[in-house]
This record gives C-alpha cells, structure tokens and sequence, in this order.
C-alpha cells in the first residue's frame, strides 16, 4: 500500500488457501490497546491461512487419488482419447465429499471452535477500543466546550 494510506488493504485470492490476505494499517500513534487489536486479527488471519492451505492441498491430493481409483477400477485413464481429463458423474463425486468431510469432521470442529474463540476475542477488543475513543471523545468534547 502507499505510504499516505490509511486503511487496510486487501488483496487477490491466495492460490492455496482462497482466502484474500489483508495488510493491516499500522497507524502512526498506535495504542497498546489497538496493536493488541491489530495483532489479534493478524494472528486470526495468519491461522485461517494454514489451515485453510492445508485443507484444499489434501483435499485436492485426494480429490485426485479417488478420480484415478475410480477410474482405474472402471478400466479407465485418467486422459481420454481426445486429451480431455476424464470425469466421474455427481453421484461418484458426492461419495467423495461425504467421505472426505466425514473424515475430517474433527479438524472441521476444532477449526470452528478456534474460529469462535478468535472472534470473540477480537470483538472483545474492539469494543474496548470503541470504549476506549469513545471516551476520549468526550473528554475531548468537554474540555472544548469549557474553553
């Protein structure tokens, strides 16, 4: 981003992951409490990356371990004549989906609770923030009418 920006950027979908990766605006002035807000979502987001990578990589990686069985068991290659990548129908792929979310049905919860607890966390901090400027607003406001 510039260096007269003031606001996050976000940018292009990460190819392993699919998730837009945002650089947070660092302002110049930061409080302990906004840093501490900053970081939580940068580690909010530094943890959905991985997880999220490493999710489609083995589900891609099995994706195709199952097209080739089920290929290779009907007497199949996995290019047909014209080049093309053979397929399996939605009834064979649904087979796999079920499989493969049943068997990471626990990585899914944890994910989930982990998800929970940072934005929780999160929200926690920005309200104090919130209450924190809302604060000095006021006093801000006070003081002025006072003068």
């Amino acid at each position: 981003p510039p260096a007269h920006s003031r606001s996050d950027w976000i940018g292009p979908p990460d190819q392993h992951s699919n998730l837009r990766p945002v650089i947070f605006y660092v302002p110049p002035e930061e409080s302990a409490l906004e840093r501490r807000l900053r970081e939580a979502r940068q580690e909010a987001q530094a943890s959905n990356q991985r997880f999220w990578a490493r999710h489609n990589r083995a589900f891609r990686q099995e994706k195709e371990e199952f097209i080739y069985s089920r290929l290779k068991a009907k007497g199949l290659e996995m290019r047909d004549e014209s080049g093309q990548k053979a397929t399996l129908n939605a009834e064979e792929m649904a087979d796999f989906y079920k499989d493969f979310l049943s068997k990471n049905l626990k990585k899914h919860l944890q994910y989930n609770r982990d998800w929970y607890k940072h934005n929780f966390r999160i929200t926690f901090l920005m309200g104090q923030v919130a209450l924190v400027r809302a604060l000095r607003w006021l006093r801000w406001r006070k003081k002025s009418v006072e003068q």
